[in-house]
């Protein structure tokens, strides 16, 4: 079943929804579809690497945040948070790339 702008509208609504409940595994389910059907949308794919962290699902989170950073290379926040999410994965070393040039576009942290 192909997913109308509607239907992806509604559903990213109730992602936000589920995010706001606590529940993220949830919002990531409702979001993978949404971003399948469209995979250039940003806010979709922004909410669901942060729906991914938050649920620890932290490979599908750094496919995301890639994903995001291919789009918008000067998203200083999708830098921030992979690194994050990197660290999180123990990989300090390549998670310092990601910091420093999140620093340089201003999102410090």
């Amino acid at each position: 079943m192909t997913m109308t702008p509607e239907k992806r509208y509604v559903e990213f609504r109730y992602a936000e929804f589920l995010m706001e409940l606590g529940k993220p595994a949830e919002a990531a389910r409702v979001l993978d579809p949404v971003v399948a059907g469209e995979p250039a949308h940003a806010a979709a794919l922004e909410l669901r690497a942060r729906a991914l962290f938050a649920s620890a699902q932290l490979g599908r989170a750094e496919q995301a945040l890639q994903h995001l950073i291919e789009l918008r290379p000067d998203d200083g926040w999708a830098r921030m948070a992979l690194a994050r999410t990197l660290e999180r994965q123990g990989r300090a070393q390549d998670a310092a790339v990601h910091r420093r040039l999140a620093g340089v576009l201003g999102q410090g942290g």
